[in-house]
């Protein structure tokens, strides 16, 4: 039986979105300096379009722009990198004694409390960890220029991030508003009014999540670089840089950032003054972020329940790698959007109000 033209037409689109899945799926590696440089022009065209609106050439409004990400790029670079040398050396020097107090506090507590005996070999985790730790940098070293040395894939991968992102992204920003308007006449005729207020709710969307995501990150490096000096922290600054920053990656950011600075604190001011001052600044900050910033600054822009969020990271990032991870909140948040319409068609649908 001959295929209907509707039928023709839905099994070569089928056949499309397939290959693209798998042609996604392929090129991941490939694709990592793409995606990344088309999401960086999305965040930075709105600064584009602002110095553009005052007169500033196209070409030296797009030059500004990425130059001041770079530069904001390398910033955290350079707080970043300092922060794990610090944190190796302290870890190397001080671990080994931490857990001596450790052991010798928490077995008797153990035992009194619990009435459970526990031996442990003091001694030998010492040795253990001095010999692990005392080559940890060198081993990190090694791994990263094995790395290097692993084939063309990772130094096409360096060399794409390093030098790609940034002429993609200049070009990108160069012709965008060319080339949003090449992607819209592709739309079908009959789709096409659905589909420009659906991709108008989710530039709207994303970006007051961006914005507002940007705002509640510096207000927290604020936030905790300020707790952990009032605590005294030595670290203080870089570690509530980080911090803020982490807060990038919902949920999982504020575990790493509490956790580096948990690490820091207990080798620096003893176990329990640093577990204490960790607990009251993080909690106080989590109280800060999820009761006041949040609500007021990003509000429920995406609209998705964190299990939801932290399900699209992992998910996205399994299937697709970093691609996946650069890509996971952009998706869901389209995925949010087209679910609300869909859940609004259904209750104002005849089915639903149908009675019998």
């Amino acid at each position: 039986m001959p295929l209907t033209a509707r039928q023709s037409q839905t099994l070569l689109w089928s056949a499309i979105a397939a290959f693209l899945a798998i042609a996604l799926l392929t090129l991941g590696p490939v694709l990592t300096p793409f995606v990344t440089a088309a999401i960086l022009a999305y965040v930075l065209e709105p600064g584009v379009r602002w110095l553009d609106s005052h007169k500033t050439p196209r070409a030296l409004a797009v030059l500004i722009t990425l130059t001041t990400s770079v530069l904001v790029v390398l910033l955290i670079l350079l707080i970043l990198v300092p922060i794990v040398q610090q944190e190796i050396a302290l870890i190397r020097e001080r671990l080994p004694g931490l857990i001596t107090t450790l052991t010798e506090r928490f077995v008797p507590w153990i035992r009194e409390r619990f009435g459970l005996e526990m031996s442990l070999d003091v001694s030998s985790i010492r040795t253990w960890l001095t010999e692990n730790f005392r080559t940890l940098g060198d081993d990190v070293a090694a791994k990263v220029f094995a790395y290097a040395k692993s084939g063309w894939g990772a130094a096409l991968e360096i060399i794409s991030l390093m030098f790609l992102v940034p002429i993609v992204s200049f070009f990108l920003l160069m012709d965008w508003d060319r080339l949003v308007g090449s992607v819209k006449t592709l739309i079908p005729l009959r789709w096409r009014d659905q589909a420009q207020g659906l991709l108008t709710e989710v530039d709207t969307l994303l970006g007051q999540w961006l914005r507002g995501q940007l705002q509640v990150m510096l207000a927290m490096s604020a936030f905790y670089s300020l707790g952990l000096l009032l605590a005294g922290f030595e670290l203080w600054l870089p570690i509530g840089v980080l911090s803020g920053l982490l807060m990038a990656i919902p949920y999982m950011g504020f575990a790493l950032g509490m956790a580096f600075a948990l690490v820091d604190g207990m080798l620096q001011l003893g176990p329990l003054y640093g577990l204490v001052a960790v607990a009251i600044v993080y909690g106080l900050g989590q109280a800060v972020e999820s009761y006041f910033l949040t609500p007021r600054l990003v509000g429920e822009r995406i609209g998705l329940h964190p299990v939801v969020v932290i399900f699209s990271l992992l998910a996205f990032g399994s299937v697709f790698g970093f691609v996946g991870v650069l890509l996971a909140l952009p998706l869901a948040a389209i995925i949010a959007v087209a679910l609300r319409r869909v859940h609004t068609a259904y209750r104002e649908s005849e089915f639903f109000h149908r009675e019998a």
